[in-house]
């Protein structure tokens, strides 16, 4: 873990590449060694109905939500929260220079004893790297 959602003004869309802004964040959420590569994940939802600000349609918004299994302390949380805010930030400076655009990020813990988990992928990239 952690779930990155994105939740974004569908307006966007002609002026940001969604999928490598998606891949982006999971590269740097890896990369800050806070997180497994197995268990990143990183997906993006279009809001097609929104109201911003004074309700100029030209507005736009990328909220990003990343939750993370408990147990990690404040200052290492501190850290990945930082890396992957600058990373989308900086990914989007050409939009937020051309493109009226709000940017945020909320990072929150999931109590892993309310949250089970099951899945396979560690499997196959262990298999994967056997091969390579």
């Amino acid at each position: 873990m952690p779930h990155i959602s994105l939740d974004y003004s569908a307006n966007l869309e002609p002026h940001v590449d969604l999928p490598a802004l998606c891949d982006t964040l999971r590269r740097v959420a890896i990369s800050t060694g806070t997180f497994p590569m197995a268990g990143v994940r990183v997906r993006a939802f279009a809001a097609t109905h929104v109201s911003i600000a004074d309700g100029d349609p030209k507005h736009g918004y990328i909220d990003i939500s990343v939750r993370l299994r408990g147990g990690r302390d404040l200052e290492i949380r501190q850290r990945a929260t930082q890396a992957i805010f600058e990373a989308a930030r900086d990914f989007l400076a050409p939009a937020l220079q051309l493109h009226s655009i709000a940017l945020s990020l909320e990072m929150r813990d999931i109590d892993p004893k309310l949250s089970p988990k099951y899945g396979t992928i560690r499997d196959h990239l262990t298999k994967v790297e056997q091969n390579d």
